[in-house]
């Protein structure tokens, strides 16, 4: 009890750098998640320490003393009912809160306010900016990524977000870290879908493959744009124009190429393929 006094008088998040998990969650579905595992951390660090205070008392209290034996108890039934019982509350309670944040961060609204589709391929995104939900939707602007060009995906703060992903070949992994969480990118009919009800923080935040996908997994990056309300509507509005993703970001002031990742050099050069005229030789 004096150490969970302790521990709520400060931020004990950052105090144990989040006891392994990322900090610095950019939306509410995050900043629960990340609280559930702090208060998990602390329970486990509740339970250890009763525990170890048992051993040590033990090894204490019951230390050998000469050659005649401690009294021998045949059993116990309040330490055995404590044993019994103590595991199964801790596991219900912690059940009952994952359940919750769990049913909390997969639900689904009937009418988010932006909807994005995500489509992954051999080694690079495009971001579909849609009118509705589901395959029947239309997409009124894209952003697509090459190999010189980090595509970035512009959203709003203060509205809630669908992702609908879908892969053209592997199965991928769609992850922004401040977002603390990731979900995988199916290929074929299934089309993979969760939301954010808000991001709180503008700013850009880099994104990646974390499914290991082929020989340029490592080249598949993205960057997250997140502006106001108001730059959002003005840049898909441009997008809607004609513009580029990066002119388009150039006219609401924002830096037109990525600022948290940038392309890799892919290495896809002759020195590395075997040419066409050059006839094959035997192995070694």
């Amino acid at each position: 009890m004096a150490l969970l006094v302790l521990l709520t008088g400060c931020d004990v998040g950052q105090t144990f750098d989040g006891f392994g998990w990322p900090q610095g969650g950019i939306s509410p579905e995050s900043k629960r998640m990340y609280d559930l595992w702090i208060a998990s951390c602390i329970a486990a660090l509740a339970v250890g320490v009763f525990v170890w205070g048992l051993i040590f008392w033990c090894v204490v209290r019951y230390r050998k003393r000469g050659n005649a034996l401690p009294v021998q108890t045949r059993y116990n039934m309040p330490m055995e009912f404590l044993y019994t019982i103590a595991p199964i509350l801790i596991v219900s309670v912690l059940f009952y809160y994952t359940a919750i944040v769990q049913t909390d961060v997969d639900k689904l609204s009937k009418n988010p306010d932006v909807t994005v589709e995500v489509v992954a391929f051999k080694w690079n995104w495009q971001f579909n900016y849609r009118d509705g939900q589901g395959t029947e939707a239309r997409t009124t602007a894209s952003t697509l990524g090459t190999s010189e060009v980090i595509p970035v995906l512009v959203l709003p703060t203060n509205r809630s977000i669908r992702f609908e992903e879908t892969s053209r070949d592997v199965i991928h992994s769609f992850w922004v870290p401040e977002l603390l969480f990731k979900r995988d990118v199916m290929p074929g009919k299934i089309r993979n879908v969760f939301e954010v009800s808000s991001l709180d923080a503008e700013g850009a935040y880099v994104g990646r493959c974390a499914e290991l996908c082929g020989s340029y997994h490592a080249f598949m990056n993205f960057e997250l744009r997140v502006v106001s309300p108001e730059k959002y509507d003005q840049f898909l509005a441009a997008k809607q124009g004609g513009k580029s993703t990066q002119d388009a970001l150039s006219a609401i002031g924002e830096q037109p190429y990525a600022t948290t990742t940038q392309p890799f050099d892919t290495r896809r050069t002759q020195d590395n393929f075997n040419p066409d005229d050059v006839p094959a030789r035997t192995g070694s």
